[in-house]
Protein backbone atom coordinates (compact mmCIF):
# COMPACT_ATOMS: atom_id res chain seq x y z
CA UNK A 1 0.00 0.00 0.00
CA UNK A 2 1.16 3.68 -0.47
CA UNK A 3 0.04 6.67 1.05
CA UNK A 4 1.19 10.65 0.17
CA UNK A 5 2.59 12.02 3.14
CA UNK A 6 3.69 15.23 1.64
CA UNK A 7 3.55 17.34 -2.38
CA UNK A 8 5.24 20.10 -4.00
CA UNK A 9 3.58 21.11 -6.90
CA UNK A 10 4.91 23.82 -9.46
CA UNK A 11 3.43 24.75 -12.93
CA UNK A 12 5.80 24.18 -15.72
CA UNK A 13 5.79 27.27 -18.03
CA UNK A 14 6.59 26.94 -21.57
CA UNK A 15 8.50 29.45 -23.15
CA UNK A 16 8.06 28.44 -26.69
CA UNK A 17 4.09 27.67 -26.36
CA UNK A 18 4.13 24.86 -27.96
CA UNK A 19 2.41 22.44 -25.02
CA UNK A 20 -1.44 23.10 -24.92
CA UNK A 21 -3.02 23.53 -22.17
CA UNK A 22 -0.83 23.97 -18.58
CA UNK A 23 1.72 21.71 -17.24
CA UNK A 24 2.60 20.85 -13.52
CA UNK A 25 5.90 19.17 -11.51
CA UNK A 26 4.62 17.40 -8.71
CA UNK A 27 6.89 16.32 -5.99
CA UNK A 28 5.28 13.56 -4.20
CA UNK A 29 6.44 11.73 -1.13
CA UNK A 30 5.06 8.65 -0.28
CA UNK A 31 5.38 5.91 1.99
CA UNK A 32 5.45 2.46 1.49
CA UNK A 33 4.40 -0.77 3.00
CA UNK A 34 7.95 -2.95 3.32
CA UNK A 35 6.41 -5.82 1.53
CA UNK A 36 5.29 -3.50 -1.48
CA UNK A 37 7.73 -4.73 -4.63
CA UNK A 38 8.33 -0.81 -4.25
CA UNK A 39 9.64 -0.89 -0.88
CA UNK A 40 13.49 0.74 -0.58
CA UNK A 41 15.14 1.59 3.08
CA UNK A 42 15.70 5.17 1.49
CA UNK A 43 12.46 5.81 0.55
CA UNK A 44 11.25 6.73 -2.55
CA UNK A 45 9.11 10.06 -4.78
CA UNK A 46 7.25 10.27 -7.61
CA UNK A 47 8.04 13.08 -10.01
CA UNK A 48 4.76 13.56 -11.88
CA UNK A 49 4.16 15.40 -14.83
CA UNK A 50 0.70 16.31 -15.09
CA UNK A 51 -1.04 18.01 -17.64
CA UNK A 52 -4.26 20.45 -17.75
CA UNK A 53 -6.06 21.02 -21.15
CA UNK A 54 -9.52 22.16 -21.77
CA UNK A 55 -10.16 21.61 -17.72
CA UNK A 56 -9.78 18.08 -17.97
CA UNK A 57 -6.43 16.82 -16.08
CA UNK A 58 -4.22 13.69 -16.63
CA UNK A 59 -0.55 12.29 -15.66
CA UNK A 60 1.34 12.85 -18.43
CA UNK A 61 4.63 11.41 -17.75
CA UNK A 62 5.99 10.07 -13.93
CA UNK A 63 9.40 8.88 -12.23
CA UNK A 64 9.83 6.80 -9.58
CA UNK A 65 13.01 8.01 -7.47
CA UNK A 66 14.57 6.88 -4.73
CA UNK A 67 15.42 9.24 -2.08
CA UNK A 68 19.48 9.91 -1.00
CA UNK A 69 20.70 8.33 -4.27
CA UNK A 70 17.91 9.98 -6.60
CA UNK A 71 18.09 6.87 -8.50
CA UNK A 72 15.30 6.22 -10.87
CA UNK A 73 13.58 2.91 -10.39
CA UNK A 74 12.36 0.87 -13.36
CA UNK A 75 9.22 0.09 -11.92
CA UNK A 76 5.24 0.81 -13.19
CA UNK A 77 2.65 1.65 -11.06
CA UNK A 78 -0.94 -0.51 -10.45
CA UNK A 79 -3.50 1.17 -12.00
CA UNK A 80 -4.83 1.62 -8.51
CA UNK A 81 -1.75 3.77 -7.83
CA UNK A 82 -1.65 5.99 -10.32
CA UNK A 83 -5.75 6.47 -9.86
CA UNK A 84 -4.81 7.22 -6.18
CA UNK A 85 -2.18 9.75 -7.57
CA UNK A 86 -4.08 11.64 -10.63
CA UNK A 87 -6.77 11.96 -8.09
CA UNK A 88 -4.32 13.76 -5.29
CA UNK A 89 -2.80 15.69 -8.18
CA UNK A 90 -6.07 16.89 -9.63
CA UNK A 91 -7.34 18.12 -6.15
CA UNK A 92 -4.20 19.94 -5.47
CA UNK A 93 -4.43 22.26 -8.52
CA UNK A 94 -7.93 22.84 -7.75
CA UNK A 95 -6.48 24.36 -4.71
Amino acid sequence: MMEITNAVLEEIIDPTGILQGERYEVILQVSIDEDDDLYTENGIYIKVIYAVQDGKGKIAQYYLIENKTEKHLDFALEEEEEKIIDEYCKKLIQE
